[in-house]
Order: C-alpha cells, then structure tokens, then sequence
C-alpha cells in the first residue's frame, strides 16, 4: 500500500505540474484549466502549475469580496471532500509527498504536542478568513512554504524586476520554509497537521465521507503497529481512523490482527 500512496503522489505531483515549459521560461501558465481548483495544496504561481491553488483563489476572493466565487471554490473542495475526505492529503498532494520523503532523513525525531493541531483551525479561519477580508491581502499565500519553494524562488530566479524588489518580506518568507524543512525532518507531517488550512477544510467531511477506514474493536490487539506506520501519527484504536486527522493513507490495513479495512463508497 505504501509503495502504490507513492506513487500516486509523485504521479498527482507531475499532473499538477505538467506545464513543464514554466521552468524554462519563467511564464506562468494562464490556459483555461488554471480557473480549476487544484485539489492538493499546489501553488498558482508555480511556473508549471495548470490549476489553481483553492486556499490561495479562496483567500483572495474573500479579501475582495467576490462572495458567489468564493462559493465556487468551496463547493469543488466540498465535493472532493464529500467523496473522500482527507484522502487527497495522503495520496495527491505535492507538499505532503515532500513531507514524507524529508521525514526518512535519518535524524532524531520529536512528537508534535496535540494541542499544536488546532493551529490549524486558526490559519483556515483567522489568517485565511478574517484577517484576508478586513486586510484584503492574501496573507498566508504570502508565507505559505509550499508558495515560497514552487514559485517565489523559480520566479525571481528568472526575474530580473523581482531581484531587484527582494525585502524583508522575502527574508521572513524564507526563513519559514526553513523552519518548515527542518521541522518536516524531524516529525511527522508536521504542516498537515497543524498548519493547512486545505486539508483542514477537507476534515470537515472524514466522518460523512464515502470512503472510510474501517476497524474491528473486537479483532484489535491495540499492538501499535499502526502508530509505527502512520504519517499523521495516529493509532486506529483509540478513534484516529475517523477523526480528522486521518488522511486515508490505508497504511494501517497492513495490521497483523487483521483488524482494518477500507470501506468504499459504502
């Protein structure tokens, strides 16, 4: 099963992408798929993206007041969440294949603290909501690390005008992809977990999903081989298959007490 996540995150990542020309020239693709949400987190600006990132259209939507498009970009995540949650986040998103390559790195590992997971809900709807409507800036695209590595570095390499504008911004931008990097060494998945605000709307829909992870209380020996698998760090038995942490990775199907399953559109 891991091997088959993998590869459809590194396929997903090449699909998001396919407008490989961007890199050779600078130029940002503007054809028609780009008014499509991209379903992972995957910037605009990236010289080969062909979608468009939903929590970067969302925030500036709701900075400049285009309610009935804002609607838009929410109903394509709702759908995509409706269908299967979370799953995206474990099998088609770009950052979260970075996440996981970068985890292997064989260094000390640290637990992220629980309470670091509401987080999350703060971007989503105080960075990405309010503060984006009352400022009308789109302020966690201009962090956002996934945004800085795509696109901010590729097009001022390619920029001379935008060499020349390089500020503090910038700097402060930098500096929290590599605190983001080196976090992502060291911990499991620890932007999914605690700063998206993508993946913290399709959370919304893992208990109403159509796909659903499955475990059988009665069968579980509770030996914690799925805590040793899973990237969200999460053990089937005490409820993590259905919270909204779980990213339907299907990594814990492989339980020894053959205890887990899948439920397809069931």
């Amino acid at each position: 099963m891991k091997h088959l996540q993998r590869l459809s995150q590194i396929l997903t990542s090449i699909i998001y992408n396919v407008a490989v020309q961007g890199f050779a020239t600078g130029i940002i693709y503007q054809g028609i798929v780009k008014h499509v949400p991209c379903p992972g987190l995957n910037c605009y600006s990236c010289p080969a993206a062909v979608m468009a990132c939903p929590i970067g259209a969302l925030q500036l939507l709701v900075a400049y007041g285009r309610a009935h498009l804002s609607f838009y970009i929410l109903g394509c995540v709702g759908a995509v969440g409706s269908l299967v949650g979370r799953m995206v986040c474990g099998w088609g998103c770009p950052f979260g294949l970075l996440q996981d390559l970068l985890y292997k790195i064989p260094v000390p590992k640290i637990a992220i603290h629980r309470t670091l997971q509401y987080m999350r809900f703060v971007i989503l709807f105080v960075v990405v909501g309010i503060v984006a409507y009352m400022t009308q800036e789109p302020w966690f695209c201009k962090f956002c690390p996934a945004g800085t590595l795509t696109a901010g570095f590729p097009m001022i390499a390619y920029h001379d005008y935008l060499q020349e504008q390089i500020g503090r911004l910038f700097f402060v931008k930098a500096a929290v992809l590599c605190a983001c990097i080196a976090w992502m060494g060291v911990s499991k998945r620890p932007f999914c977990r605690t700063l998206c605000p993508l993946g913290t709307l399709y959370s919304f829909f893992n208990r109403i999903s159509l796909v659903h992870v499955v475990v059988d209380t009665r069968a579980c020996t509770r030996c914690g081989v799925c805590l040793k698998d899973c990237p969200m760090d999460l053990t089937v038995y005490d409820g993590g298959a259905s919270s909204s942490q779980c990213i339907r990775c299907f990594r814990c199907t492989k339980c020894p007490a053959h205890a887990v399953r899948v439920r397809w559109f069931g």
